[in-house]
């Protein structure tokens, strides 16, 4: 407890961090609000002496907006396929990891390498395993076609070639490749923090299993996934959260067309409406679309808090 005659050396302490939060955090997002308010804003307009109209203008635009549907559909589509199927592979592994004794921190760093890889430079490698490629040789002209690592890899078990990402490629080959790729990159953080939990639970109710002969689904089940639950609802939020904001996914792998070529767009999301909004010089456009953005997290996240506080044993 500090004591209140010597308080102002506690603030002073703090005042670099409270000024940057303010300069970078606060005022941002009060900007934000402002820009989402004013009729066609624009800030080198505003930059020039121009005023703009108060009004909600901008937040219609954005909700009748021809691909804001598709754009929230293929939010939600993501989210609601990589979160529980990324959660459920972590715990998975986390709990083999934690079972595991020979070579257990070299196996926690090769699963934790892709958390520090950039996320670009692994979509452009899924990018090249699900690519078709078609090269011209000779003087007939002869196309030779490399189907990819994964194409040659479902071949030889007598499956069909199947165009993952290529013009004229379906939307649900690319959702599935977004689906492999987000999951993939998402797993590191949920299994660091998922096994730190595990290690904190105390091994006298595995042993008192272990002594009533319980089976281990049943351990899994009534002692790993209660005690871990705080875990769990932790990383189902956060997934939720980062979910919501997926872009760079499909940027990498796609490119800015966000979508195969002939179908660029398709696979938009409400953070890329936002940066074409942003590169148009939409800068009241895309503020409303940020909160509308935000408004769908937070009403996500207070579910989600709502839901898993029945569920949560702490």
């Amino acid at each position: 407890m500090v004591d209140s005659k010597q308080s102002w050396k506690a603030w002073l302490y703090l005042s670099p961090a409270l000024v940057l939060l303010l300069i970078f955090t606060a005022w941002p997002i009060v900007n934000t609000v402002r820009i989402s308010l004013l009729e066609n804003y624009k800030s080198l307009a505003e930059l020039g002496g121009a005023t703009f109209n108060f009004g909600f203008a901008n937040f219609v635009n954005v909700v009748t907006f021809p691909d804001f549907l598709t754009a929230l559909g293929n939010t939600v589509l993501l989210c609601v396929l990589t979160v529980p199927l990324s959660t459920i592979i972590a715990l998975l592994i986390a709990v083999a990891l934690n079972s595991i004794k020979p070579l257990q921190k070299v196996l926690q760093t090769i699963f934790f390498l892709p958390y520090v890889t950039n996320s670009i430079a692994i979509g452009m490698v899924f990018m090249t395993m699900f690519n078709i490629i078609g090269t011209n040789l000779g003087s007939e002209n002869q196309i030779v076609t490399t189907f990819g690592l994964i194409n040659n890899v479902i071949g030889f078990f007598g499956i069909e070639p199947i165009n993952w990402i290529n013009a004229g490629s379906s939307y649900w080959a690319n959702i599935a490749v977004l689906v492999i790729y987000i999951v993939w990159d998402a797993l590191p953080f949920k299994i660091l923090v998922l096994l730190g939990g595990l290690q904190g639970i105390n091994k006298q109710y595995y042993d008192a299993a272990k002594i009533d002969s319980t089976p281990k689904w049943r351990v899994f089940s009534r002692i790993t996934v209660p005690l871990l639950s705080p875990m769990i609802t932790y990383v189902v939020i956060t997934a939720f959260i980062g979910g919501f904001k997926e872009y760079s996914s499909i940027v990498a792998i796609f490119g800015e067309d966000m979508g195969p070529a002939g179908a660029g767009g398709r696979l938009n999301t409400m953070v890329g409406l936002i940066y074409d909004s942003l590169s148009q010089n939409m800068d009241g456009w895309a503020s409303a679309a940020a909160l509308i953005l935000f408004a769908i997290i937070f009403v996500v996240t207070m579910i989600n808090m709502y839901v898993s506080k029945k569920n949560t044993h702490y």
